[in-house]
């Protein structure tokens, strides 16, 4: 009898450990895109979200990293993230259209006036609202935006000046009508193919041309078969850190607390790291065998008079007014 009493207090106390034993150590699986190097900003970033969640909660929340696409590409990853079997990702504006289309409104281009302007907005009370309509539509809460690079026009034709400069060539663009509108607006005609088939597109000249950060053309060697860069700086690319809602309200407040500020410190590695190569795009491009060309601010103006009307019609249309013009006000509101 002794024996039995003492095995069912040992089972009473095991059924009540084990849920302890639960909230204990919840695992928040990471997802982004770029290779596990610490010279790739997602996952510089991530190794700093990771060290600081861990650390401030004292192991209760354990942060399990995914890098170079291991959950699949962008829609697979968003849905996960959806669906809640993938906890946290890092993404950027084109993978997160695949689930909300609304993000589309930061393709719109020449919006910012440098990246700190970027930053304000993205800071600013719009995330809180956009994030907000996220989460009431896909059950995924925004908690930052940090940087995808600068977009900009490299071609294998001629040097790209003004507009004009651009006309006839044949332009690859990532499979998106924000920048099929973008495109055409200037002259060129847009072919969509996959970044994965990107650097044989422009060895065996299917298209002219394309258009990307400095990050992105660097990762893929773009820069063998482009000769000419332009910084006209048409579009900010953007990656939001975003999480599962229904595991971030699962959360503890302490935990959450972690949570926001570990990104807050990822966003502001992964922001810097984009940023500094974008601001010495010149130097890097002509380091690696391009010519470079810096559009004048009257230059950039003919670009953005031309481009930003139809685009920002495009988005008014298919998106929706209202998510424009609450993107435009935070603009104006941060110069």
């Amino acid at each position: 009898m002794k024996l039995t009493a003492l095995m069912s207090a040992v089972l009473a106390a095991a059924s009540l450990a084990s849920p302890l034993a639960v909230q204990a150590q919840k695992v928040l699986k990471y997802a982004h895109f770029q290779p596990a190097a610490a010279d790739q900003p997602k996952h510089a970033a991530a190794l700093a979200m990771k060290e600081h969640v861990e650390r401030a909660t004292n192991g209760s929340v354990k942060v399990e990293i995914y890098p170079a696409g291991q959950f699949g590409k962008d829609q697979p990853t968003m849905e996960g993230l959806k669906l809640g079997t993938l906890e946290m990702a890092v993404a950027h504006d084109g993978a997160i259209a695949t689930v909300h289309k609304p993000i589309g409104v930061l393709g719109i281009p020449f919006l910012y006036e440098n990246h700190e302007h970027a930053w304000r907005v993205y800071d600013s009370a719009w995330l809180k609202g956009f994030s907000d309509d996220m989460v009431r539509k896909t059950g995924i809460r925004m908690l930052s935006v940090a940087d995808n690079g600068v977009r900009h026009f490299t071609n294998s034709l001629r040097p790209i000046q003004t507009p004009a400069d651009m006309k006839g060539m044949k332009m690859r663009i990532q499979p998106s009508p924000v920048y099929k509108t973008l495109v055409e607006s200037l002259g060129a005609s847009a072919s969509a193919i996959p970044w994965a088939e990107l650097p044989t597109a422009l060895q065996q000249k299917v298209v002219d041309g394309q258009e990307n950060g400095v990050t992105n053309i660097l990762a893929a060697s773009l820069f063998q078969h482009q000769k000419f860069a332009t910084l006209d700086g048409h579009v900010y690319s953007v990656h939001a850190y975003m999480v599962n809602e229904r595991f971030y309200q699962g959360l503890s407040a302490a935990e959450r607390r972690a949570v926001d500020e570990g990104v807050q410190k990822a966003s502001a590695i992964h922001r810097k790291m984009t940023a500094d190569q974008d601001k010495n795009a010149k130097a890097i491009l002509e380091k690696n065998g391009m010519q470079v060309y810096v559009p004048t601010a009257a230059q950039v103006g003919e670009f953005r008079r031309l481009a930003q009307p139809p685009v920002r019609a495009w988005a008014e249309a298919e998106i929706g007014k209202a998510y424009v013009d609450d993107l435009f006000k935070a603009i104006e509101a941060t110069k």
